[in-house]
């Protein structure tokens, strides 16, 4: 009985025994499994594509009208003395008018002000014109009865002379003397007379002149106010006109002698996208290139364009840090659905290849001495040194280094800093470095934990990937010619 029950005490130990190893052993595969389950974080691999590629720079832009009239407010603000004035109405942008039709209002209440003292100074010149005759008769008036006075002494004088024919010679003398004086006072006093007069008239006629002025100031203040309704002068759509600071001008805004557009009058026939370049990527733009537009409004649509013009000096624009160069691109085909300040994007061809091998830019790699990938080579991980050409918003061209169809890793894999360095040959190296296709190189982030430039083969560890999501700092992830 005792042997039964040790025999079945054996048994049941055995078999609990088995099914906790039958358990270790499923679990064991389900782990397996998973670890090998492609969805898990493993790192992806993408392959190494051979076909035409083109190296482009992708930016935003805003329709404009390549020609367009401009709307002025009053021409005469600088004489007038008016430094700026507001608008106080202006039509709906997109508005259809003809020419002639209202437009917009300005604010008229320093200029009426200006007016009234004006008007104000005129009334006070003419009085003191209408003073200034009233005394000159005055004055004029008593120096002519001096005159007559005068002339009555010098008649006196010459009487007594004639009469003295006959008295001693003494007695004669004083009457010739008292005609002398008689004569002197009387001419000087004719002349006194003839100066004051001629005193008299240029003062007033410098009251009249100043009258003029101030009649032509108010006729000019008088006309220039009907100017502050401003009217259409053709055919078109009413577009606002932009500040200096880029932003829209509406009601409220002001305009000056020196910016006095109220709205433009486009011509759609011929459209332009204004865009501004990044300092990093205006060197690989030119004069002629070929451009492909896609307009946010019509999501699907494309049209051809054309680099027409690249500014020569950069400019730093409103809440950016960045220096940026602005690029016309005309398009090449009308539409009339098209409007001014529609957005679009912009896609800058800088340079072809009928041929080439190119993988996306993240898989590319750099220190301060080159670029390498990371490829799986059997069971091994290994570093491959590349040569880099072209490059877009996405990929980056290898011009040495790789094959077509070769995999490598999007992200830096574990343990990398154990992989093993595969160089290029440095003749084969020297000579791709001479017979490069394009200098644009995708410009490299600065990383001051970087090796030296010196330094010709890294040592595991060298590399410093960055912190920026993927893990890697990527080789042309920046200049890849994004500059929205």
């Amino acid at each position: 009985m005792r042997n039964d029950s040790g025999n079945w005490s054996g048994w049941q130990g055995r078999r609990g025994r088995s099914i906790c190893s039958l358990l270790l052993f499923v679990a064991a595969a389900a782990l397996s499994a998973c670890s090998e389950d492609p969805s898990g974080d493993q790192p992806i691999k993408v392959p190494v594509v051979e076909g035409p590629f083109e190296a482009t720079v992708t930016v935003t832009g805003e329709l404009k009208a390549r020609n367009s009239l401009d709307i002025q407010g009053p021409t005469g603000l600088r004489s007038a003395g008016l430094w700026q004035v507001q608008i106080t109405d202006l039509i709906a942008e997109g508005t259809r008018v003809k020419a002639g039709e209202y437009v917009a209002t300005l604010d008229r209440t320093e200029a009426s002000s200006k007016l009234k003292n004006l008007q104000g100074e005129l009334e006070k010149t003419m009085t003191q014109q209408t003073q200034a005759v009233l005394d000159s008769t005055l004055t004029l008036r008593e120096n002519r009865e001096n005159l007559v006075n005068l002339h009555y002494a010098l008649e006196e004088a010459r009487i007594t002379l004639d009469q003295s024919v006959y008295e001693p010679p003494a007695i004669i003398r004083q009457a010739e003397i008292s005609l002398e004086k008689a004569q002197r006072a009387y001419d000087q006093s004719v002349e006194n007379y003839q100066i004051r007069r001629d005193k008299e008239r240029a003062r007033i006629k410098e009251i009249e002149g100043t009258m003029s002025l101030q009649r032509n100031e108010i006729s000019d203040l008088a006309a220039l106010l009907d100017q502050f309704e401003v009217r259409a002068p053709a055919d078109g759509m009413v577009i606002y006109d932009r500040n200096w600071d880029g932003t829209r001008r509406g009601v409220g805004s002001t305009i000056s002698p020196w910016q006095s557009t109220v709205a433009t009058l486009p011509d759609l026939s011929e459209m332009i996208s204004l865009t501004y370049i990044n300092e990093v990527d205006i060197s690989r733009i030119t004069e002629g290139q070929k451009v492909t537009l896609g307009v946010d409004a019509f999501p699907g649509r494309e049209y051809p364009g054309e680099v027409i013009e690249v500014a020569n000096i950069g400019e730093q624009r409103p809440n950016s840090d960045a220096k940026v160069f602005e690029v016309k691109i005309v398009l090449l085909k009308s539409d009339t659905t098209l409007r001014p300040a529609m957005t679009t994007s912009n896609n800058i061809v800088t340079a072809r290849a009928d041929t080439a091998l190119y993988a996306p830019s993240e898989c590319v790699f750099r220190n301060d001495s080159m670029s390498y990938v990371y490829i799986q080579e059997g069971a091994a991980i290994i570093r491959r040194e590349v040569i880099t050409g072209l490059y877009n918003e996405n990929e980056t061209v290898l011009l040495a280094g790789v094959s077509a169809a070769e995999e490598l890793f999007l992200s830096v894999p574990e343990n990398a800093e154990e992989s093993a360095w595969k160089l290029l040959d440095p003749a084969v190296k020297a000579k791709w470095l001479d017979e490069k296709q394009t200098p644009e190189e995708p410009p490299l982030d600065d990383d001051p934990e970087a090796g030296s430039t010196d330094a010709v083969l890294p040592k595991p560890g060298d590399e410093k990937p960055s912190s920026r999501p993927g893990g890697a700092s990527r080789g042309g992830q920046r200049g890849g010619g994004s500059t929205k």
